[in-house]
């Protein structure tokens, strides 16, 4: 019977020992760390988010800054609704929450642990913790994987490390092109008096700029201890993480907090002067906005808080609204999102047959997950590129 090791027992590598025949073949699972499935573990703040809610292959390549070409095919052979009826078929029933992110319905990720931990056992996987590979031996079409506990020989590989620089390494010394890896999912760090003191506070939907790379993006917008955060920043770092670790994190962001432009927002300004005239300035809620953040714009723009609109001049008005639609910001640096830490870069994809997985350069070899040079924005496409390339290595190795 031949033997088949995956290296890394993540999502990628848990979802293709899931699929594989075990009549076919002896099948064990490499994991340097003491648990397995660490980053399943912390996603979605615990939770687990599954995937995403979107089931046209072709929409759905557009969250993938990189791979989106590549991963066209992969998605028409298992996409999100794929991985919806995989769970359900083992009694995990999964929900879309508003903005299309899908959890199990327990809120726990354990419960996706479980099904994996369950799907291996009853295949006789054999899971290996606390087990380093060294270096791989491409011996006469077999491989000899040397690790801290010994060396094993395989029939087949299955790649699944994540984008650690020594599991890097290891392919690299293979023969495949690594291309650098940089950070894909941050926050950015700010010092403006404008955010100070206002953690916590949340903007539906907020537009940003990087006009130095001409570039913008919108969505839910978040002041942190450190600067922003949410989904328009983490989307706009995604996007931009090459040009932005060029940069070195050092650039200028515009912010619309409203995500209403200049003009727009004088005419509901003035609107509002000739109907409210009577009101303070400081009470007046003229947008959607909370009144801490109100009374901060008014403050830093230096406009009387108890003086009443139809006072407030022309040229104040001018001022608020710069610092409302156009507020410009220093970034100094990057945050980690959470502890979900995502990167650009790894194994080239031009070296990768997305068919199958399968490695250009050798044998009998696959490569799932997030050592090759893909990434995502956030929201569960992360994942669902595991689980889509490893059900299609799991699918090759059936057929053989």
């Amino acid at each position: 019977m031949k033997q088949i090791i995956i290296i890394g027992g993540g999502a990628a590598g848990f979802f293709c020992a899931s699929n594989l025949d075990e009549k076919k073949y002896r099948i064990t699972i490499l994991e340097q760390n003491s648990d397995v499935l660490q980053k399943v573990k912390i996603s979605g703040g615990g939770r687990c988010n599954v995937t995403h809610a979107c089931f046209d292959p072709k929409e759905l390549v557009q969250f993938y800054p990189r791979g989106n070409k590549e991963l066209l095919s992969v998605f028409t052979k298992f996409q999100p609704g794929d991985t919806m009826e995989w769970f359900d078929q083992r009694d995990v029933p999964l929900k879309i929450e508003n903005d299309n992110r899908t959890f199990p319905e327990s809120n726990s990720s354990q419960t996706i642990i479980n099904t994996f931990l369950n799907a291996v056992q009853n295949k006789n996987v054999t899971v290996q913790t606390k087990c380093t590979v060294k270096e791989i031996e491409n011996q006469n079409d077999k491989y000899v994987v040397k690790t801290n506990t010994g060396d094993m020989e395989a029939d087949y590989i299955v790649y699944t490390t994540g984008s650690s620089p020594k599991s890097l390494k290891i392919v690299e010394n293979l023969g495949h092109k690594i291309i650098d890896l940089v950070p894909s999912l941050f926050t950015f760090n700010i010092k403006d008096e404008l955010l100070k003191d206002l953690p916590g506070t949340s903007f539906e939907n907020a537009g940003i700029s990087i006009p130095q790379l001409k570039t913008e993006e919108s969505g839910p917008l978040l002041i942190t201890h450190w600067g922003l955060s949410g989904p328009a920043v983490l989307k706009i770092s995604a996007w931009e993480a090459i040009s932005l670790a060029r940069l070195k994190y050092h650039f200028e962001i515009e912010v619309n907090f409203i995500s209403i432009a200049m003009d727009e927002a004088e005419d509901i300004f003035q609107n509002f002067k000739q109907t409210h005239p009577k009101k303070t300035i400081g009470q007046s809620k003229i947008f959607d906005i909370t009144n801490r953040f109100w009374q901060k714009i008014l403050d830093i723009s230096k406009v009387d808080l108890n003086k009443q609109v139809a006072n407030i001049s022309g040229k104040e008005m001018q001022k608020i609204l710069e610092n409302l639609c156009r507020k410009k910001f220093q970034v100094t640096g990057k945050s980690t999102f959470k502890d979900e830490f995502v990167t650009a870069g790894g194994v080239d994809l031009k070296e990768i047959n997305f068919k199958n997985m399968s490695s250009k350069i050798l044998p009998n070899f696959y490569i799932a997950g997030e050592v090759l040079n893909i990434d995502a924005v956030t929201g569960g496409f992360n994942f669902q590129a595991c689980w889509s390339e490893g059900w299609l290595i799991a699918q090759d190795l059936n057929a053989l």
